[in-house]
């Protein structure tokens, strides 16, 4: 511990307070400090900024930088938003047999004969993975709605895609019409699209540069939190029961109206604001109210700085991002981390644990528990990247992800082989599982949307969305539809081309990825400069994002700022 309180403690909370369940920040003068905190932890002042109780690592963030507003609009725009669609990714999985039934019934009661098997596995793959495709136009939709009404506005629009698929999804049993399930999948695609790109984006424009990595994490922390909830309510003595299985997705409803009615009262993103409203005084106080102080002057001059570059630019198209040879490696970069963010295959364990449970030799009684641990372990590694991605920064947690992942998947192929000849072996199997999901949730399962925040200006950042996007959703549909004839080809040899996938990708962000951590969008693309072989004249700008000309120099001994 690195600072020990003398009562009398203070009321006011603090975030440690509000979301750790840690005691209230006290008075200056009341803290004792011990030698054994980081240096890093320490202010100007030499005292320190709010009192942690777990570890020395949470000195090291400022009380300053946090307030009410700021938690709040992170945890419900991730509640509204990526909870969803984590819980969208496992919540078919519990009423699979009961769906496939509905299926057959609503079949044969319009043809006068069952389903064939064929028939059913296609219109089965087909409510899985059209929930991909939808992802797919909301990506697309992401840049038309935003333009006109900003990052929280869009987020405050999709929950009328969210509201409307429950309802479709909740009533098709009763209406008797499979359609209105698919296309409730597809909406909520829709939701889950748009969601994925507005969202961090808003995160990272409202937070400070020094917790733009534990904010920007909040996102793979609901989108575990929904997977581990969409698992939950699926056990037989809640609702994944024959009866009940359409309140699975009526429920959807319940964070889509909590986000309805509560973002509302919060500032938009203060970026968005001066960059593109040019609100400068809106955009103050939007800063004041985030972070919760009267001087946010540092924060305004590093937007200024990007407003002052930004002056005569406007929103870059997708075509325009895609010529641009400043921003060339960046892109490839971003793509190539969020392809290998669905294709390593933990989709294909999340749509498809029950099955993989079976095979490894789990008993179909105690399939929905242990399927429920995978969503607990996604939970705790998660909130443990959030944790430490300050500390130990984007890089190692993500090429370390993607390694360990490479590791178990090789591992599981050949305990999926020996399941059979020694009786312990599924077990083990459970556990390459379960380590999967804890090193995926650990850096590859929320790193990807926030590189794409930082490596891309405000006027590049909706069509890098849209690109990254369109990856990521396509990869999704792509799993989530050929997966199970992978496994049925290659059978124990399916997860060799997943752990290839891993170890590619590690192997590239080896050599390609820089540190983003506590650096700005100048800095970065500073680091991307000599690989891209591309400086940007004097007396000129990329011409693929610009209307005018600038003159764009960067200071060489500046964090802060870009000067003309």
């Amino acid at each position: 511990m690195c600072a020990v309180l003398s009562p009398p403690i203070v009321s006011t909370p603090t975030l440690g307070w509000v979301v750790w369940g840690l005691e209230a920040r006290p008075p200056p003068s009341k803290i004792k400090t011990h030698t054994n905190c980081p240096a890093s932890a320490v202010d100007t002042q030499g005292t320190y900024p709010w009192t942690p109780t777990l570890t020395s690592f949470f000195c090291r963030i400022s009380h300053e930088d946090w307030s009410c507003s700021l938690i709040v609009a992170s945890l419900v725009g991730a509640f509204g938003s990526s909870f969803l669609y984590g819980y969208n990714l496992s919540v078919v999985n519990a009423p699979t047999p009961y769906i496939k039934a509905f299926y057959n019934e609503s079949w044969e009661r319009r043809h006068g004969h069952p389903i064939d098997s064929d028939t059913l596995t296609l219109l089965w793959s087909v409510t899985v993975s059209i929930f991909a495709i939808g992802g797919l136009v909301g990506t697309f939709l992401v840049k038309v709605i935003g333009k006109f009404l900003g990052r929280k506005n869009t987020l405050l629009v999709n929950n009328g895609f969210g509201i409307f698929a429950a309802l479709l999804m909740a009533c098709s049993l009763p209406a008797g019409a499979l359609e209105m399930l698919i296309v409730g999948r597809f909406i909520m695609g829709v939701d889950g699209g748009i969601a994925l790109s507005a969202l961090p984006m808003y995160l990272s424009e409202i937070s400070p540069k020094e917790m733009r990595g534990s904010l920007g994490q909040v996102t793979a922390i609901f989108i575990c939190i929904g997977v581990f909830a969409g698992q939950l309510l699926g056990l037989p003595e809640l609702l994944g029961k024959e009866s009940t299985w359409p309140y699975l997705f009526g429920v959807i409803v319940i964070p889509a109206l909590v986000q309805l009615v509560s973002l509302p009262f919060l500032p938009k993103s203060p970026h968005y604001l001066l960059l593109e409203k040019h609100d400068q005084e809106g955009a103050e106080k939007a800063f004041r109210t985030f972070l919760g102080k009267e001087d946010v002057s540092r924060e305004m001059q590093e937007v200024l700085a990007e407003s002052r570059v930004q002056r005569n630019i406007r929103l870059v198209s997708v075509l325009e991002l895609l010529r641009s040879p400043f921003v060339r490696w960046q892109l490839i970069t971003a793509v190539i981390s969020m392809a290998c963010y669905q294709l390593s295959g933990l989709n294909a364990i999340w749509f498809y644990t029950n099955s993989i449970f079976g095979k490894a030799g789990i008993t179909p009684e105690k399939i929905p528990y242990i399927t429920l641990s995978t969503g607990g372990i996604e939970t705790l590694a998660a909130v443990f990247s959030g944790l430490v991605i300050e500390r130990m920064g984007r890089r190692p947690l993500l090429i370390g992800g993607f390694g360990l992942m490479a590791l178990f998947f090789g591992i599981l192929t050949i305990t999926l082989m020996l399941q059979d000849h020694v009786p312990w072996i599924p077990y083990l199997s459970i556990l390459c599982i379960l380590a999967i999901i804890a090193a995926f949730c650990s850096g590859p399962g929320g790193i990807p949307f926030i590189l794409t925040s930082e490596f891309f200006q405000q006027a590049q950042r909706p069509a890098a969305f849209t690109v990254v996007g369109t990856v990521n959703w396509l990869s999704n549909f792509t799993i989530g539809l050929l997966f199970p004839f992978i496994q049925q080809s290659l059978d124990t040899y399916c997860f060799l081309v997943f752990a290839a996938i891993c170890f590619a990708g590690a192997l590239y962000l080896y050599f390609v990825l820089p540190e983003t951590k506590n650096r700005t969008h100048a800095e970065i693309s500073q680091a991307f400069a000599k690989r891209n072989k591309a400086y940007p004249p004097e007396g000129k700008t990329d011409s693929a994002v610009t209307d005018d000309k600038m003159n764009i120099q960067l200071e060489p001994d500046s964090s802060s700022a870009l000067e003309n």
